[in-house]
């Protein structure tokens, strides 16, 4: 079991309210050589003794419940008060778009008009990732618009004053957005910025050295790019250049 795995498990056990696991430690024998050693004879070599690895007394649960869905997920996260960011938040902003698109677009996480609708990318960065959906696809030649596919953020309420998600913010609501990517299984995930980038491959990598290439989170391909709101400031025209590149690899991947 990877460290990941492990410290998700953790995770899911602290959010069912269990703060201590006890462990039984497993049996082990070692066998003991012992010959008599006098000089000049050299000491016998001992057999190397192949130790059981540790294993959980109990069977761990999965991740998410058996026969998940979108529905099942919203319906757990409630009125969620699990972080500090409930505290300002006007709605849970969950996701929106197609549940059965092979594709889902993860962002950061809601801002003042998204938290106001409830709806992920509906202000102004929304509208330039919806143009660069629609005409991205249009120009090579794709029937595919922005409702064809699945839009979500990692956090589900707005950050105060936009600041960028905390770490636990993160891995607070990191379950959810997990579930969903379970559930819908695309066939690829673009992830929207540093924030996304850093949710889904734990990684402290540039996003400027990650973007363009493909990655990977639980066998299924990531695509890193630039979050929209980078793209608005006027002096980013080859971040916006490189963003429309990686969305064309990314849309004839998925559609091709």
């Amino acid at each position: 079991m990877t460290k990941d795995e492990i410290r998700s498990y953790l995770e899911f056990y602290r959010d069912l309210g269990i703060q201590s696991i006890y462990l039984r430690p497993p049996d082990r024998s070692v066998e003991s050589v012992s010959a008599p050693v006098t000089e000049p004879v050299r000491a016998p070599e001992i057999p190397p003794v192949l130790l059981e690895p540790l294993r959980p007394s109990v069977a761990l649960p999965a991740l998410e419940p058996p026969g998940d869905t979108l529905e099942k997920i919203r319906e757990d996260i409630g009125d969620c008060r699990r972080c500090r960011l409930c505290e300002g938040r006007n709605t849970i902003v969950f996701g929106s778009g197609n549940p059965q698109s092979p594709l889902v677009f993860v962002g950061e996480g809601p801002g003042a008009d998204e938290d106001q609708q409830g709806l992920p990318f509906v202000g102004r960065a929304g509208q330039l990732l919806t143009q660069m959906i629609d005409n991205t696809a249009a120009k090579e030649g794709l029937a595919i618009r922005r409702s064809d596919v699945y839009i979500c953020n990692v956090v589900k309420c707005r950050p105060p004053e936009n600041r960028t998600p905390q770490q636990d913010e993160m891995e607070t609501c990191g379950q959810f957005l997990y579930r969903q990517l379970n559930t819908i299984k695309p066939k690829a995930i673009c992830a929207l910025g540093a924030t996304a980038m850093k949710a889904l491959l734990n990684t402290k990598e540039g996003i400027t050295k990650s973007r363009g290439r493909w990655h990977e989170w639980q066998d299924i391909p990531v695509m890193i790019t630039y979050h929209p709101s980078y793209l608005l400031r006027q002096y980013n025209q080859q971040a916006r250049r490189e963003a429309w590149e990686d969305l064309k690899t990314l849309l004839h991947y998925v559609y091709d």
